[in-house]
């Protein structure tokens, strides 16, 4: 039986980064990958130190960028799932808006590009979390403080503020009882 995997740090998703970076130019290619929940908060976000994988949406070049890393993780000793796509099921309608992501940066470098690599925007994120928000209690919950921290980042005060910003990505109604119940024990007062 293996080691548990390290948590990814943000020097840790650079380095892979850089690494997919190097072999797609390498292979003559500029793949372009979009980075959502706990790695894109890593990146982007001072409070979340680390995350246990990169969930991540690549639409072009999947077969290379999938034995891209594969060859990463042979590198590195890691998962061969640290790289997934699990996220696609929590794709917004609105994930190709200019508003939804926005460029992180492009590896090796910007004069040699091979990865560019997206992250969702915080509103994007939190409406995200909210959806996904996992069953258990709020101080049980590995997503409340994600969802908390971001509301600080977006000024969300409300359970109202907090669905308006959802409603931007996701119908309403397509919320789980678990979300409304949540943001209800987190903002306090309820959805109108």
């Amino acid at each position: 039986m293996s080691a548990a995997p390290k948590p990814f740090d943000r020097d840790t998703l650079e380095q892979a980064f850089q690494r997919l970076g190097e072999l797609a130019v390498a292979a003559q290619k500029i793949v372009e990958i979009s980075v959502y929940g706990g790695s894109a908060l890593v990146l982007t976000m001072n409070y979340r130190a680390s995350t246990h994988d990169v969930d991540a949406v690549f639409e072009r070049d999947r077969a290379f960028v999938r034995q891209a890393a594969e060859t990463v993780s042979e590198e590195f000793g890691w998962p061969q799932d640290w790289l997934n796509d699990g996220v696609k099921g929590f794709l917004s309608g609105h994930d190709a808006d200019a508003t939804a992501k926005a460029l992180f940066r492009t590896f090796p470098s910007e004069d040699h590009p091979g990865l560019r690599v997206f992250v969702a925007s915080p509103s994007y994120l939190f409406a995200m979390k909210c959806l996904a928000m996992r069953v258990g209690g709020v101080d049980e919950n590995p997503d409340v403080e994600d969802i908390r921290q971001l509301a600080h980042v977006l000024s969300i005060k409300s359970v109202e503020q907090a669905l308006q910003i959802v409603s931007r990505y996701y119908p309403l109604q397509r919320l789980p009882p678990k979300t409304h119940f949540g943001l209800e024990e987190i903002f306090g007062g309820s959805a109108g």
